[in-house]
């Protein structure tokens, strides 16, 4: 086991240094740099949450554009990881979907990572609306709002219900009204944890 992960690291470091310009003056001083090399540590320290192929890709892609990128500061990079291992692979499934689409709804969601209709009293509807309280208490998603020209929100008008009508029904798990979109931390987060950098095409492997 200790012989697999001292691989999996070493494939993934040399993954990073073949999407990066080690020429870049810029690129060279930030590996060099103390914080930077903190965020690799952390993330090697911390490994044992990277169990899927899927989540060592996402790792690789964070210390990558962390290293040729300062679109968000260090802080938001270690929370960034701290994701990797907080979340499972079909949290990110939902961060993908709802990426590019504000507003789309859970029922939509679920059809579009590919699942298969379920009952609303099963358990996989249960772990459904679990997973968006996280990404939600997380600040990674939230319910679509509409801003104005300043980004300020905009209040949402409440539907009256008619007198008479009984207790409000229960939202279902698969909900087809209530839109979702990223927050502006789950883009960056997409950024840097969804977007593999190029490889460089004179880069030449010399680890053995």
């Amino acid at each position: 086991m200790l012989q697999d992960e001292f691989k999996e690291k070493e494939d993934t470091i040399i993954q990073i240094m073949a999407r990066l310009d080690l020429q870049d003056e810029a690129i060279s001083q930030r590996l060099e740099s103390k914080e930077y090399q903190s965020l690799v540590k952390k993330t090697f320290r911390e490994w044992s949450g990277a169990e899927s192929e899927e989540k060592r890709v996402y790792i690789r892609n964070i210390l990558a554009n962390a290293a040729a990128t300062q679109l968000s500061s260090d802080d938001v990079v270690r929370m960034y990881i701290d994701w990797i291992n907080q979340y499972s692979e079909m949290h990110f499934q939902v961060i993908s979907a709802i990426y590019n689409s504000d507003g789309i709804t859970r029922g939509a969601i679920w059809k579009k990572i590919g699942r298969v209709p379920v009952k609303e009293n099963s358990a996989d509807a249960d772990l459904y609306k679990l997973l968006f309280r996280d990404l939600s208490t997380g600040g990674v998603i939230r319910q679509h709002r509409e801003v104005d020209y300043y980004g300020n929100f905009i209040r949402k008008q409440t539907k009256q219900r008619p007198k008479g009508s009984g207790p409000k029904p229960p939202v279902s798990a698969f909900d087809e009204e209530e839109g979702y979109e990223l927050t502006e931390l789950g883009k960056q987060f997409v950024h840097y944890a969804m977007s593999d950098l190029p490889l460089r095409t004179e880069f030449r492997n010399d680890s053995e």
